[in-house]
């Protein structure tokens, strides 16, 4: 440790400052040896020195203006002790106080102060490279990058042991700077005197990224595979460059380096990742299968791999693979324990789906357990436990508190228990009486008990609310439809709903369903048809059917409305569409 303390930002600057420091960039070290930077947490103030032995030799007014300084950067008052500090660094030009001065101005922000006072002890003590180091240290963190390239040059020469490493981490020194445009330029001219070794050209690959230069950093992170040809991190670098522009042609980048270098993990798991992006799937999971055959119990492997097998309906390879994942030591099995209550579910499995909802923990995934967890419970005519399932899940935000109720009113209904439902809504409605999902749910119960003046209020109230809700207009100019009233009002409505969502099925199938009110049979057709492929609905294979049916074609109405049933036999519409037809 200490002599990356003497290489770029020493300790105490590091403490006071929170400097970035010349370090490999993170994503792996340039070579296998120890990291070249610890991190150390910075304390609220520099840590009082005034008792130091470094002060033993020194007259007594020095030593009481340190303790006026120390006491007062103690106290909160860090310019009045940069000040005290900055005057004593002039009458005594002793290295010790200006070490001070840079590191209490510094931890001021008076970087006129630590870099007049840094320049003063390099006059002093010309040989001194922590002089040299501190300096640039207060040139970097007061952004002034046009004199700082021959500083930095100096401090990675005097390290040759971590230069590969110190050069990694050029990047990271400049992470806060706004202008991209001037790093990349410093660091292009800092990195020169080093371009044979590979992690020069990466360092400038990097920064010309950042500044918006892609043919350049592509040109830079290329040279350091020439350099370094097995180097993992500039591969991953110049597959992503390339990516922007060809994802094939990032593909086959990969394709070749894992060839060439076949323990090549990073680059094997990127290249079966960008695989699944370009949906050649079956290419994807043989780079899975390698690399599980290697690392049978990688998480970063595990979990892809078995959404792939989701993705290709492999539900047992899926399971197995996210059991697996869940013995692991990883921070978060919320997700993996989500895909496998949906599998369980999938295969009729309730009480194992049930077990894996509840380890769902927080986060984006938690509501979602709890919605499916009590769909499963009312499936198996469990209401009661459905609804105390909703009832005791926690709801971070006011408006997930609103998806719960809604969630439970839409139990309600689908247990024919409609004024529950409404009373549920309409009793959280009267709390929060612009809450646009109240509104709007509300509103289509309201319906279904007869009580169009409610429908029509809170329909109303929930454009006025939200002029941009495509749901509001399009339910108001169905519900019109539907009844066979205000059928221009209607169709205008709707086709405002289309203009916000023009590739929303349910909106053209209201389209469809108005025109067919209004008498125009070929233009319903049209629409219907193309809202069924869309999506094969019941509801629109019902008004589909009957347009056919009216239209005489009966045969492909009844083939439709059969199909239609097959798959959704509880749904209402078509039972009674078919009894209607005698199909």
């Amino acid at each position: 440790m200490k002599h990356i303390r003497r290489t770029l930002c020493f300790a105490a600057l590091s403490i006071v400052y929170s400097l970035p420091l010349l370090a490999a960039d993170g994503a792996a070290p340039a070579r296998k040896r120890t990291p070249a930077v610890r991190e150390t947490k910075r304390p609220t103030t520099p840590e009082l020195r005034p008792g130091d032995t470094q002060y033993a030799n020194q007259p007594g007014q020095v030593i009481y203006q340190v303790l006026l300084a120390e006491i007062a950067l103690q106290r909160g008052d860090a310019n009045l002790a940069s000040q005290a500090y900055a005057d004593l660094a002039l009458r005594t030009r002793d290295p010790q106080v200006l070490e001070r001065t840079v590191e209490v101005a510094g931890y001021a922000r008076r970087f006129d102060l630590a870099l007049e006072a840094a320049r003063l002890w390099i006059d002093v003590d010309p040989t001194s490279k922590r002089a040299q180091q501190m300096m640039v240290s207060v040139m970097i963190l007061s952004n002034q990058l046009d004199d700082l390239a021959p500083g930095l040059i100096r401090m990675l020469e005097v390290d040759k042991e971590s230069l590969a490493d110190n050069l990694l981490g050029l990047n990271r020194m400049f992470a806060r700077n706004p202008d991209r445009q001037a790093v990349f330029s410093l660091i292009d001219k800092v990195t020169r005197p080093f371009f044979g070794i590979a992690e020069a050209h990466y360092a400038v690959a990097l920064a010309a990224v950042s500044a918006g230069v892609n043919e350049r950093a592509l040109a830079e992170v290329r040279r350091a595979l020439e350099l370094r040809t097995d180097w993992e991190m500039a591969a991953l670098l110049q597959a992503q460059l390339l990516s922007r522009e060809s994802p094939a042609e990032a593909i086959s980048f990969m394709q070749g380096f894992v060839e060439r270098n076949p323990k090549a993990f990073d680059v094997r798991l990127y290249l079966a990742r960008a695989l699944i992006g370009e949906k050649r799937y079956g290419e994807a999971r043989s780079h899975f299968d390698l690399l599980l055959a290697a690392y049978p119990e990688r998480a970063e492997v595990l979990y892809p791999a078995a959404i792939l097998a989701l993705q290709q309906d492999d539900r047992t390879l899926a399971e197995a693979r996210l059991k697996l994942l869940v013995t692991l030591d990883i921070p978060d099995k919320s997700l993996a324990y989500y895909y496998l209550g949906q599998i369980a579910e999938e295969d009729k499995r309730s009480a194992e789906a049930l077990a894996h909802y509840a380890q769902v923990g927080a986060g984006e995934h938690y509501l979602p357990a709890q919605l499916r967890s009590a769909q499963l419970l009312a499936g198996q005519g469990q209401l009661d436990a459905a609804r105390k399932q909703l009832g005791k899940a926690k709801a971070g935000t006011p408006e997930e508190r609103v998806q719960l109720l809604i969630a439970e009113a839409s139990l309600l209904r689908e247990a024919r228990q409609t004024q529950a439902a409404f009373d549920l809504l309409d009793q959280a409605l009267a709390g929060q009486p612009e809450q646009p999902e109240l509104l709007y749910e509300s509103a289509l119960l309201a319906e279904r008990l007869g009580r169009l003046d409610l429908l029509e209020s809170r329909l109303r109230k929930l454009i006025e609310l939200r002029p941009e809700s495509a749901q509001a207009y399009n339910a108001l100019g169905y519900s019109y439809a539907e009844r066979n009233l205000r059928l221009p009002e209607a169709r205008e409505l709707i086709e405002k709903a289309l203009k916000l969502a023009p590739e929303d099925s349910f909106i053209l199938d209201s389209l469809g369903w108005v025109l067919y009110r209004q008498g125009d049979l070929p233009g319903a057709l049209s629409i219907l048809e193309r809202a069924y492929a869309k999506r094969a609905d019941p509801e629109i294979a019902a008004h589909l059917g009957e347009v056919l049916w009216v239209l005489g074609r009966k045969e492909e109405a009844g083939r439709i409305l059969r199909e239609a049933q097959q798959k959704f036999p509880t749904n209402e519409a078509l039972a009674d569409l078919i009894k209607k037809f005698a199909l």
